[in-house]
Order: structure tokens, then sequence, then C-alpha cells
């Protein structure tokens, strides 16, 4: 079964609501063409959205659009938290969930991502999961282990067809804004056993839709060398996201 790419760019804490507006113009001139082939995502920050988001829809850009965290009750007193109901009033069709950023500064955890990802598809958006290991785990050579324990984590409770729909973003820690990548047979390795475990969860169909996407230190020099690879279906971009040019590269190698 043919999967189509997902190149999703995460700006972080980057871009005010203004700068975003013209980033998102600036990036469709660049993919307008391939978005048959290549689903584009922006993931702004949360007060960027609005303005990302009104452009979008006003151009009729063919770029969906992403939040980078959300908590996962409907409301209530969580002074400085984001809801579900308000990424959907924003058009959002896609929400990050269990960034390996948001477990080390955050103090998120296996059980509150599995909270979020029921969360966001029972608002009807789509969860991109981030799981990956640290230096130390790599270096005990614990990486799939401890991955597949992320990802059964994580999606424990879904139905066969959630399983099938949820993006899964492989992101070794360690290659996060450090310019250091695993090699891409090795990155791939990582992806087959993500995609082993969901078809373990949810069964084969399962397995052979759900998208599995490499992040850590992508750029337009070696995006490439993932997406030839037969279990990467695209990206999670960080800082290369942050510039029209350089996303629009990457994109262009997922097709």
């Amino acid at each position: 079964m043919a999967r189509r790419p997902m190149v999703a760019g995460n700006w972080k804490m980057y871009k005010t609501a203004g700068e975003g507006a013209i980033l998102v113009q600036n990036l469709e001139e660049h993919v307008r063409d391939l978005w048959e082939d290549v689903e584009v995502v922006v993931c702004p920050p949360f007060t960027a959205l609005k303005s990302v988001s009104t452009v979008i829809e006003l151009d009729r850009l063919q770029i969906g659009l992403g939040a980078q965290d959300m908590h996962w009750e409907p409301e209530g007193a969580y002074t400085g938290a984001i809801a579900a109901r308000m990424l959907v009033d924003l058009r959002c069709d896609y929400v990050i969930v269990g960034h390996s950023e948001r477990r080390e500064y955050f103090g998120e955890t296996d059980a509150t991502v599995n909270k979020k990802v029921h969360a966001v598809f029972e608002a009807g958006m789509v969860p991109i999961v981030c799981v990956g290991e640290s230096l130390a785990v790599r270096e005990a050579d614990e990486t799939e282990a401890f991955v597949r324990s992320q990802v059964r984590a994580a999606l424990e409770g879904l139905t066969a067809e959630q399983g099938a729909r949820v993006v899964i973003a492989y992101e070794p820690v360690w290659a996060i804004g450090t310019g250091r990548t695993p090699t891409p047979e090795g990155a791939n390795d990582v992806a087959r056993s993500i995609r082993a475990t969901v078809g373990a969860m949810f069964g084969q169909p399962a397995a052979m839709q759900v998208r599995v996407l490499y992040g850590g230190s992508v750029k337009p020099e070696n995006a490439s060398t993932f997406f030839v690879e037969p279990d990467i279906d695209g990206a999670l971009v960080g800082g290369a996201a942050l510039k029209a040019d350089s996303f629009a590269e990457i994109a262009e190698a997922a097709r």
C-alpha cells in the first residue's frame, strides 16, 4: 500500500504571528506543485496559529496546520494550557504529542502522552506522536526495545482504525538540533520496528498504513538519504522548517 509522504515543520518557540504568516505565504510559493504527492504541514507556536490558519484559509493554501502540544482535558482550570476544541476552532489538522523537549523540560510521561493521543483523536484531529532514545540508551544497544515500549504506551487503547491513522515520528533525542544523525539504514531499522509494533497491536493492515517519519537534524543536504528508505515516510523538521526555501527542498526530496 502506497503511503503519502508527509513533511511537517515544527517551528518550536520561533516566529511571531506576523512572521509566521509571511513564512507560510513564502512556503506556498515553493510547494504549491507538491501537494498531490507530499503532505506539507506547519506547526507554529500557539500565538501564531490564528494568523497562519487565516492565511491558509483565505489563500486556499494546500498546507496542513498542526499544533505543538495540547492538554488532554476538554476544558478546566489549567492555567497556560490549550484544549483540543480551541485547536479545532483554528482548523488544526494535527497535534504533535510527546516531543522529547516536552518530556524533558515539562514532565511529559508515557501516561500523559497516551491521554493526549486519545484526546486528539476524540476531537477529530490526528496526533503526530514523537518517540526516540537518549544517547545513553543508544550506547547500551537498547534503542529498538525502548522505542517499542514508547509506541505501545502511547497507542494503548486505540482502535485499529486510529492505529492506522496516527503519525509516528522517530526522533533520536541525541540527534535533535545537534547536527548528528543516525545512518539512514539505522533509522529505517527503528522505523521498521515501529511499524512491526503497530502491526502487533492493531494488525498488518494498520502497520502498512501508518506513516513513520524521521526527525533529528533533517536538512536539505541529508533528507533524500532518509526518504529512500522503505519504512520512512517523511520527516518532522525543526530548524530547517524556519526558512521557506530549505523546508521546500526537504518536501521536494520527499516527492
